[in-house]
């Protein structure tokens, strides 16, 4: 090949170059896909890369670099894909933007290659449940349904391999921010609450514009799906305009299109006929996850699925492992894994849904927590707080006069047991820690395995 020849192929191959920032689930899966279509593929992480990703990588013959970002291999790409933990801030996606390369999510460049009707579910809290319980009411429905995005294998992979004719994607904000001409032709905005400021300068405002992104692009053929009791989504649509069907939810005011409370039934009304069903028969219970139901049951009726196939999808789902997980009764005393929730706010929805006396399990990496919204149900509903963490002087400060009892404790196994000691018989252990767990645990689902684990062994 002479020098002509040879800057010609590599000019072919650099208009066709992608870089991938990430080697995780989604990373890799990107990776996947943008080979198959015929890119040249580079993945860089600048962390470790877990040995079931990299060996994936080696059998795909996709080349890879894990504890650096090598600039030169970077900087060449047409595109950046990158992963949704990394922030703008990092070097190198500041290096990016100043040579003009786009950078975009796995989501955003998978769905290029999906013709799949595309069901979006975002918020701050109870998008993991909702997009489960979507996703099982669709799949009892007989529908030929995928499930991705923040949750099970990666929409990318997903797009390469399978063919669905539709797809729930659970969508983070850090997801939203990197997608562009993406349209979701369901999109689902369950609340807005306080979460991951640090990502946007500490102010809420953008925080909720980067949720609101699920409705970009959106048409009058599609539907928009959101709570109307949630003050921070009201104020959002206050200055925003949306093209879609608007079908909201409520259980404080009757809404019709949409859903709400009628005594103790959910009403769903989308120009069809009424559906009806009793909150005492929904699987899922508590006052958050009869917003999430009634979220789920609007996207299946819009879909035109059977009455009787929501209601008994409803009535049998198996709530998804660390949020609310039944874990055993030892002694007359229930032990809760809801490890899951790394915020006040999620926290607030679990105490809430609670009928007996708890004894809570909090702490671990604190995110700038205001505790205040917990107090009120502190007092109702807590015994005494375990805190699970190395630095609980927050914690203590936040409830010092509340409860009798605040223990402090350094592993599952050792808050396991003391929250034994100090339950009594008919009360609630709740794990639900309001905080991220990388102070003592690799992540959430470290914490709630290792929960469970210490409780089975009581």
């Amino acid at each position: 090949m002479n020098q002509q020849e040879l800057t010609t192929h590599n000019s072919q191959l650099t208009t066709k170059r992608i870089a991938i920032l990430g080697a995780g689930e989604s990373g890799v899966g990107a990776a996947y896909l943008a080979q198959k279509q015929g890119y040249d593929v580079f993945v860089s992480d600048f962390g470790a890369i877990a040995d079931k990703y990299k060996k994936q990588l080696e059998d795909w013959n996709i080349s890879f670099e894990e504890k650096q970002h090598t600039e030169d291999l970077i900087l060449n790409a047409v595109e950046v894909i990158k992963s949704p933990g990394i922030p703008d801030k990092a070097p190198i996606i500041k290096k990016l933007k100043e040579k003009g390369i786009p950078v975009i999510s796995e989501i955003e460049f998978a769905g290029r290659y999906c013709s799949a009707k595309i069901i979006g579910i975002t918020g701050s809290n109870g998008k993991t449940t909702t997009s489960s319980l979507t996703y099982h009411i669709l799949k009892n429905g007989g529908l030929n349904v995928g499930l991705a995005g923040n949750i099970g294998k990666s929409f990318a992979y997903q797009v390469a391999t399978e063919s669905f004719d539709l797809y729930v994607l659970e969508l983070s904000s850090f997801m939203l921010d990197d997608m562009f001409k993406f349209k979701v032709d369901i999109a689902v905005l369950l609340n807005i609450t306080p979460d991951h400021l640090d990502r946007y300068d500490y102010k809420l405002e953008n925080y909720a514009a980067s949720k609101f992104r699920v409705t970009q692009n959106q048409t009058a053929a599609d539907y928009f799906i959101y709570c109307a009791d949630d003050p921070e989504t009201i104020k959002g649509m206050a200055n925003r305009k949306f093209d879609a069907q608007l079908l909201p939810f409520s259980i404080e005011k009757k809404i019709e299109p949409g859903a709400y409370l009628d005594n103790d039934n959910i009403v769903i009304n989308t120009n069809q006929e009424h559906f009806t069903m009793s909150i005492q028969e929904l699987a899922l219970q508590g006052k958050h996850n009869i917003y999430n139901s009634m979220a789920s049951g609007i996207v299946a009726r819009v879909l035109e699925l059977r009455e009787g196939t929501i209601k008994e999808s409803m009535g049998n789902f198996k709530a998804i492992e660390h949020r609310l997980e039944f874990v055993a009764n030892i002694s007359g005393i229930r032990f809760i894994n809801d490890s899951k929730a790394t915020n006040v706010n999620s926290t607030w929805y679990a105490l809430e849904s609670m009928s007996s006396d708890v004894v809570l399990i909090l702490g671990g990496v604190d995110k700038g927590n205001d505790y205040g919204m917990l107090k009120d149900l502190v007092k109702q509903k807590v015994r005494s707080i375990v805190c699970l963490g190395k630095d609980n002087k927050r914690i203590h400060d936040a409830f010092e006069d509340d409860v009798h009892v605040i223990v402090n404790t350094f592993s599952a196994q050792e808050a396991a047991q003391v929250a034994f000691h100090l339950a009594e018989k008919g009360d609630t252990v709740l794990l639900s820690p309001a905080c991220a767990s990388f102070d003592l645990f690799k992540n959430y689902e470290d914490r709630g395995n290792q929960f469970k684990a210490a409780v089975r062994e009581l």
